[in-house]
C-alpha cells in the first residue's frame, strides 16, 4: 500500500489521459508543488459527495494517479497543469491532513493481463484521430497505443458523451473488452471480439 494525495474532482480520469486543472487553493497549490519537486503523481477520484472547493469530498474507491507533464502561470494568476492518467488505484482508507487534503492509503490495481485490440474499421481511427486532434485538452501530451483494447476503451470512455457515474463504472472494469463491449452501442463500427 502507498500514502497519496488526493483531488476529489467532479471528473472521472482514465489511464493514458489528459486533465487540465486550474490550480488556486493553498492545499492543492502545496500539493502540486511536492509532486513536481518529488517527481510524484497525485490520485484523481470522483466525487461521491460533497464538493471540489472547500471541506474534503468523499469520493468515490476506485480513481487514477495523474502525473504533471506541464505547468503555466495563466494569465489570471492561477497556476494552470497538465497531467495525464496513469495507472488506477483502489483507496483502502483516507485521513484529512492538518493542511485539508485527503490522503489515502491506496493499492495498485494491475494493467490489463490481456490486452490485445482486434483489428478496427477506419472509421473507428478517425474517430480516435479526431480527439487525440482536439486543441486545448492536453492530448498533445497522449501517446497513441493502437494495438491495446485498454487504451483505445480509455479514449472513448473519457471522449464520448457519458454521465460521470457511466464513465465510473467504465474505469472500475477490469477487462477492456468489456468496456469496449459496453461502448459499442454508441460506436456501432466498433469491434470487440
Amino acid at each position: 500500500m502507498a500514502q497519496l494525495a488526493l483531488f476529489p474532482l467532479n471528473i472521472v480520469l482514465f489511464p493514458g489521459g489528459p486533465l487540465q486543472l486550474r490550480i488556486f487553493e493553498k492545499r492543492y497549490l502545496d500539493m502540486v508543488s511536492r509532486c513536481l519537486r518529488e517527481d510524484t503523481g497525485f490520485g484523481v477520484c470522483l466525487i461521491r459527495q460533497g464538493n471540489e472547493v472547500g471541506t474534503p469530498a468523499t469520493p468515490f474507491e476506485i480513481g487514477t494517479v495523474a502525473r504533471i507533464v506541464d505547468w503555466e502561470r495563466r494569465q489570471d494568476g492561477l497556476l494552470g497543469i497538465t497531467a495525464l492518467g496513469e495507472e488506477r488505484f483502489r483507496i483502502r482508507s483516507t485521513a484529512v491532513g492538518a493542511d485539508g487534503l485527503l490522503l489515502a492509503e491506496t493499492e495498485h490495481l494491475p494493467a490489463p493481463c490481456i490486452d490485445a485490440l482486434p483489428r478496427q474499421p477506419a472509421v473507428v481511427h478517425e474517430l480516435v484521430n479526431r480527439i487525440l486532434q482536439l486543441k486545448g485538452m492536453g492530448y498533445e501530451h497522449v501517446q497513441p497505443h493502437w494495438d491495446s483494447a485498454h487504451w483505445l476503451g480509455c479514449r472513448l470512455a473519457e471522449a464520448l458523451p457519458l454521465d460521470l457515474p457511466a464513465r465510473q463504472r467504465l474505469l472500475e472494469m477490469d477487462d477492456p473488452l468489456e468496456r469496449l463491449r459496453s461502448l459499442q452501442p454508441m460506436v456501432p463500427n466498433l469491434v470487440c471480439e
